[in-house]
């Protein structure tokens, strides 16, 4: 089962089957998400072939990981299936075997 933890916490585990693998990155699904660790950031970049990303940076235990996690709220729609869902990066640890 995929997961992804950053000082200590899990911030999301999905069955296998559920995550999308997107160019060595693991998107979960937002329901498998504990949005209590994620505070909305005003960072925003795009890609050509996804579309505009928004970020989270993930707060753990007052430690704030600066935009660790990003998701496409309206992808394009090459990209359709990734709408909505959350990969991590920044020292954020995704075992995508678990």
């Amino acid at each position: 089962m995929p997961k992804a933890t950053w000082n200590g916490a899990l911030l999301a585990e999905a069955d296998a089957d559920a995550v999308q693998l997107v160019e060595g990155n693991v998107y979960f699904p937002p329901e498998s998400v504990d949005h209590s660790y994620l505070r909305e950031s005003k960072t925003e970049t795009w890609c050509s072939w996804k579309g505009t990303a928004s970020y989270y940076d993930v707060v753990v235990d007052g430690e704030v990981n600066r935009d660790a996690a990003w998701f496409y709220a309206a992808p394009k729609p090459e990209a359709a299936h990734l709408g909505g869902y959350i990969a991590f990066w920044k020292g954020v640890l995704v075992d995508a075997e678990s």
